[in-house]
């Protein structure tokens, strides 16, 4: 995935909205105070007539919420899934903001569900905010349903650092009338994606250690065999990732035998799936012990990112993780666990990595000790 922040995309996404002034009297305090309406252009290509700001919204499908929360809009709220009224863990948004979940239910959702029109109707939200769920067609049936303007949103191909998470945080800001915060939101994502290929520019790959991650997070567990290519933590920062030589991007499960073909130096393991590996290790810890990075301890644990899609804080304190790890010399100054919280609490207001280490493990070696008799 080309991860260059393309700052002309990103100026041409804060100039989509033309805002109509609704009723006469051109500049008089009148029309100042008067309803605005804006018509904005979403990330399926659609034309939507809004209020602005609108003051009651609510976000649905796989991601919608957390994306409204960054752009500092969680008081605007006025009712969430059932699926993001569960088990937050794995989700600093609704860690950062338990309050969310006792908003009404709206549907049941998750990336296969239906918008409930009747749900949504009965909330009367100004604004529909919607990822994943629907295309082009299906976002006009659900507006014609609902009577309420759905605006589609979007993370793009593998979500960290791409345009398309961008636009879809400047237009939220524009919609609730948060404009600032949401070129600061996106700002702070491009100074880090900058600076973490800074540190790591210019290192010749012979020099590079090879790296895997396993174990990733893709609508649920898994074990070691499950990884993925043009891994955005590592492509970050610039890591020899073993599973590029696939060819492919994104998720994907790998023969153990390749596994051992690519032997890396170091492993990541993705503590979403990691209870899956500990089991598996003690039921075959000879396969294990034939890796270098298990025989030699250099196994690392990385927080899990992937939950209800990407959660972008996560999965950018991950890079500053790996990044340490894999080029310690170039991340001196950097304490993983502080700069984890320095992102959580930019993006969502509030630091919660400890709540995410105590649920997970957090930023460490992992100990798995070879076999008895050995």
């Amino acid at each position: 995935m080309k991860q260059r922040v393309k700052v002309r995309g990103v100026a041409l996404a804060l100039g989509l909205a033309l805002v109509l002034a609704v009723g006469a009297g051109g500049g008089s305090r009148e029309a100042e105070a008067a309803p605005r309406k804006a018509r904005l252009v979403d990330l399926a290509g659609r034309e939507v007539e809004v209020p602005v700001p609108a003051q009651r919204v609510v976000a649905i499908g796989p991601g919608a919420l957390r994306l409204v929360c960054y752009v500092d809009g969680a008081e605007r709220v006025v009712g969430v899934e059932e699926l993001e009224k569960r088990q937050p863990t794995g989700r600093p948004y609704l860690l950062a903001h338990p309050e969310l979940a006792k908003l009404p239910t709206i549907g049941p959702g998750g990336p296969d569900s239906t918008p409930d029109a009747e749900k949504l109707v009965s909330i009367n939200p100004d604004v529909i905010f919607v990822a994943y769920l629907v295309d082009r067609a299906k976002a006009d049936e659900l507006q014609a349903k609902t009577g309420i303007p759905v605006v589609v949103l979007s993370y793009g191909r593998l979500a960290t650092f791409d345009e398309a998470v961008y636009q879809s945080l400047l237009l939220i800001g524009r919609v609730i009338g948060k404009e600032k915060r949401a070129q600061e939101v996106v700002s702070y994502l491009q100074k880090c994606q900058q600076d973490l290929q800074a540190r790591t520019q210019g290192i010749p790959l012979e020099q590079k250690p090879k790296v895997y991650v396993g174990a990733v997070s893709m609508k649920g567990s898994h074990g070691i065999e499950s990884t993925q290519a043009q891994y955005p933590p590592f492509t970050a920062i610039n890591a020899r990732n073993v599973a590029d030589e696939t060819g492919r991007a994104g998720s994907l499960m790998i023969d153990r035998e390749k596994l051992l073909l690519w032997d890396p130096e170091l492993i990541f393991l993705d503590q979403g799936g990691l209870n899956l590996v500990l089991e598996d290790y003690r039921k075959n810890p000879r396969f294990y012990q034939s890796l270098q990075a298990f025989r030699q301890g250099r196994v690392y644990g990385l927080l899990p990112y992937n939950y209800y899609t990407t959660n972008l804080d996560t999965a950018v304190a991950d890079a500053y993780y790996a990044g340490k790890v894999i080029f310690p010399e170039r991340f001196q100054d950097v304490d993983p666990a502080r700069k984890a919280d320095e992102i959580y609490r930019f993006l969502l207001g509030r630091p919660v990595y400890e709540q995410m280490a105590k649920d997970y493990g957090g930023f460490k070696k992992l100990d798995f000790p070879p076999p008895a008799g050995d």
